[in-house]
């Protein structure tokens, strides 16, 4: 425990320094109330905040219950609310780019593994037409609502159009 408590005061003193030289200076508290000092790590602070996605709270996972079979694999799965909140976290110590990435991923979760690889490998060089790129921007926004990721999609297809990087038609 003991260790623990030393790694939490240790990341602490880092966050804190990295948001110090970040070019917008630390905040006091995140968005919706929630506190770096007061609330980080979530799970041993505030654990009441974090669920499953089946709706299981912190405390409904334990070892006797995955041995009998009462916690399945989406019960350990993360939620976009807790990548949410722990963006928060991110922000209220100016990690903001950090916060961005953990945006993006609370949106890829509702998109299935399989299309997030496939829209991976679309978006490696040569891959894609700019056409092809734009119509997955399309599909992230209108059918997932990942409003984020779709913008950072037309953003790539822009990109590459500029570095010659598309798949030729």
């Amino acid at each position: 425990m003991i260790e623990n408590k030393m790694v939490e005061e240790l990341v602490r003193e880092v966050l804190k320094s990295m948001g110090q030289q970040a070019a917008q200076p630390v905040k006091a508290a995140a968005p919706a109330g929630l506190c770096p000092d007061r609330d980080y790590p979530l799970a041993a602070k505030r654990p009441e905040l974090l669920k499953t996605p089946s709706g299981k709270g912190l405390a409904d996972i334990t070892l006797e219950k995955v041995i009998r079979g009462e916690v399945k694999s989406e019960d350990v799965r993360i939620t976009p609310e807790t990548l949410r909140l722990q963006a928060q976290i991110a922000d209220g110590v100016g990690r903001n780019q950090f916060a961005n990435n953990l945006r993006r991923a609370a949106e890829l979760t509702a998109i299935p593994d399989n299309r997030v690889l496939e829209i991976y490998n679309a978006l490696r060089p040569y891959r894609s037409t700019k056409m092809e790129l734009l119509a997955i921007a399309d599909e992230l926004e209108q059918h997932y609502h990942a409003t984020i990721n779709a913008d950072f999609v037309r953003e790539a297809a822009g990109v590459y159009e500029r570095r010659n990087r598309l798949r030729a038609e």
